[in-house]
């Protein structure tokens, strides 16, 4: 749990002497979980259990077009479920116990392409994102489903940087510290988005990228999906305890 630190003075016997007083501080770290297309909050919800217990606020939640609301799955747009984020991540920051300078934002595939772009439009001080998936700018406004898969298979085996991608471009001017988890044998998310993407974190704190061995886009083995939760609690960790140091010196 997040501490504040005062030196203070106690009396004894007409005399003083020095100590720290230390108390928690009321306010946490929030992290809000992003899932991918033809996902749920379902898996996420088991990874924010073990992070809430690091002393942080979590939020995980469906995206449109999933779960309870499928019926909106033919239509629904990269732009609808941009606002989706907004405003998950808005109920996040208002919540009282949540410190709105201390927000992660962790993304898979379709969440974690449209997580970039949230890190342009609120504050974001840590982005984690596995297997983030690619998509041109045009036809923002065409509902997600209607998208050529072939063609955007080649879009992200092209090499991309910050000026010819929105995503990307956002990735540039993130300063924060970035985790990007990548599948050995991803059928959707090619090696190359992934370096695209992480050549463009330009200005980012730091950078940790993570391959897991043999896994697939879903992570459909057992092993893979512990390998996974292994490496985002290690990292978030080391962010917020990192963060928490800060905060005491």
């Amino acid at each position: 749990m997040a501490a504040t630190s005062e030196t203070i003075e106690l009396t004894v016997e007409n005399e003083q002497i020095a100590g720290t007083l230390l108390a928690p501080h009321h306010q946490m770290p929030g992290i809000l979980f992003v899932h991918g297309w033809g996902g749920s909050q379902t898996r996420d919800m088991m990874r924010a259990k073990g992070i809430a217990g690091l002393g942080c606020v979590c939020l995980t939640f469906d995206l449109r077009g999933h779960e309870k609301t499928l019926l909106q799955k033919q239509t629904v747009t990269r732009g609808h479920n941009l606002e989706d984020i907004l405003v998950a991540y808005d109920r996040l920051a208002e919540h009282p116990s949540t410190d709105p300078d201390r927000i992660a934002v962790i993304g898979t595939s379709y969440g974690g392409y449209l997580a970039t772009i949230l890190t342009t439009l609120r504050p974001v001080r840590w982005l984690a994102m596995r297997v983030p998936a690619l998509y041109w700018d045009e036809q923002w406004n065409l509902p997600k489903q209607q998208l050529d898969r072939q063609q955007l298979m080649q879009y992200r085996q092209s090499i991309l940087g910050p000026l010819d991608n929105r995503a990307l471009g956002a990735c540039a001017t993130f300063e924060g510290d970035v985790l990007i988890v990548e599948s050995e044998h991803d059928e959707h998310v090619p090696h190359d988005t992934i370096m695209n993407y992480r050549s463009s974190f330009r200005k980012a704190h730091s950078m940790t990228h993570r391959i897991i061995d043999g896994a697939d886009h879903g992570l459909s083995s057992e092993r893979c999906q512990q390998a996974y939760t292994t490496i985002l609690n290690n990292w978030i960790s080391e962010m917020i305890i990192g963060d928490r140091i800060g905060h005491l010196s």
